[in-house]
């Protein structure tokens, strides 16, 4: 059974060429290392251009879509598995459960929500599959630097900035996911009284 990395990404179609073109980078990569690729089932934008990559590369595509956007046939209906599920919460939950590791690429307010939730369930030690994101352009410089606010405020300890490798490139994603560096649960987690959820 090959490993499946689960890809979060944007469905817009109105992207810089750019952004599609890493898409396909990737889904090729997928595809050269023997690994499958799992995410949302789309066919638009860099869902698209992943999915289709890898399959043409010969790689395994899975895809975790909602019935209501099957139903607006937004589903890449050429994928090896297309599981169909009720909701968006689903779906999230299906991909996280069944994929090796995470890559993470320019997207909007549904890619944040997506990738948030790894690194909280990373943070908390609910799961260590390596994650990788993906700073195109330097698409992502304001969320890093809002992470070091963080750490810099004592919202998180140091070892948040260990929890995910970030690649500029497609090229550097691989090493990442091949030899993650090691990251260890928050020391509150480690030590002393049970954080409230809010330590989240």
């Amino acid at each position: 059974m090959p490993k499946l990395i689960c890809v979060y990404c944007s469905s817009s179609r109105d992207l810089d060429p750019k952004y599609y073109a890493v898409g396909e980078a990737i889904g090729r990569g997928l595809a050269e290392r023997g690994w499958g690729l799992i995410y949302g089932g789309g066919n638009a934008g860099t869902m698209g251009a992943v999915a289709r990559a890898t399959k043409a590369a010969g790689g395994k595509v899975v895809g975790i879509i909602p019935e209501f956007m099957k139903e607006r046939e937004l589903a890449f209906h050429e994928a090896d598995e297309l599981v169909t599920v009720d909701s968006m919460r689903e779906r999230k939950r299906l991909m996280a459960e069944r994929a090796d590791a995470f890559i993470t690429l320019p997207g909007g307010i549904g890619t944040l929500e997506e990738v948030s939730e790894i690194m909280v369930e990373r943070g908390l030690a609910l799961h260590d599959k390596p994650l990788v994101l993906v700073n195109q352009d330097g698409y992502y410089d304001g969320l890093l630097a809002y992470f070091e606010r963080m750490i810099a405020d004592r919202f998180k300890s140091a070892e948040f900035g260990t929890l995910f490798g970030v690649a500029q490139t497609a090229a550097e994603v691989w090493p990442l996911l091949e030899n993650p560096a090691a990251f260890e649960a928050d020391s509150l987690w480690r030590s002393g009284p049970a954080p409230s959820s809010t330590d989240a």
